[in-house]
């Protein structure tokens, strides 16, 4: 499968005129540049990125073209859509994101900071019953879910532990949520919203938190709130292992505790928004 990483944005150039230009950046899965150009704010357009895409499409027939800027998602997508290639939205363009730091990352500004609203509420009528925290090890975690019928299971393989070289022993923390009646519906509208990692987020009152996902682009929810000192403890351990394990966790959804069944498990880690 090939896969390209693609960004379309304007910088100000370092001149007394502070002209602006868009640029087009194309790496390959490896971080290889592959593509770089630049055009003036008036052509940049659906019509100038298929100039500038075809002979790159031609040549390395990508399987689909990533996408981290939700600003430049519509005009590489009608682009790509002319010229029969997918777009595919998703924070996980870390090639990508390394060269543009490399290139434009100063004191006052971060090439790939994204802006985002405060998190929404989950809608009620996706809350589950109950929830925990738990773990896997490192080296079961895959096979032990890869062995059970899941209707929706998203194990990306640059996020398994073997391919981050995470030690065996490590434990990679998580998080499961009992749904109930509701465990197949949180589970597709997780799919949808394609969850990318789950933060412990304390305050100051009465021990009380919350975790809270991020998700597509720029999206954040709260998904879950406590308001006890046992509960923010295990939070804490949350965090602290997560560290451990280079940011890696997980997410469960399944209707009850008896291990029998799962609606949905997510392979989870934090990237540069």
């Amino acid at each position: 499968m090939t896969i390209l990483q693609a960004d379309f944005y304007k910088y100000s150039l370092n001149n007394p005129e502070k002209t602006v230009q868009w640029q087009l950046l194309i790496c390959d899965s490896q971080g290889e540049i592959i593509h770089d150009a630049t055009c003036q704010q008036s052509d940049a357009n659906a019509n100038w990125l298929i100039v500038q895409l075809k002979p790159i499409i031609n040549k390395y027939s990508p399987d689909f073209i990533q996408v981290f800027r939700p600003q430049c998602v519509g005009l590489l997508t009608v682009a790509c859509e002319a010229l029969g290639i997918l777009i595919e939205p998703t924070r996980r363009t870390s090639k990508l994101k390394e060269i543009l730091q490399q290139r434009y990352n100063t004191s006052n500004y971060n090439p790939v900071k994204l802006e985002q609203l405060p998190p929404q509420a989950l809608p009620e009528n996706l809350w589950g019953d109950q929830w925990r925290f738990a773990s896997f090890k490192a080296d079961e975690i895959v096979d032990y879910f890869s062995d059970h019928p899941i209707p929706i299971i998203d194990f990306p393989q640059i996020l398994n532990p073997f391919n981050l070289g995470i030690p065996s022993s490590i434990n990679i923390p998580g998080v499961v949520i009992y749904g109930g009646k509701k465990s197949i519906y949180l589970a597709r509208w997780l799919a949808e919203n394609k969850p990318v990692s789950l933060t412990h987020i304390p305050t100051q009152v009465n021990q009380s938190g919350g975790l809270i996902l991020e998700s597509g682009l720029i999206d954040r929810w709260v998904l879950l709130t406590f308001d006890d000192a046992e509960m923010s403890q295990s939070a804490q351990q949350y965090e602290s292992r997560k560290q451990a394990s280079q940011g890696l966790h997980f997410l469960v959804v399944q209707p009850d505790d008896t291990g029998m069944t799962y609606s949905g498990v997510w392979l989870l880690r934090n990237e540069e928004i």
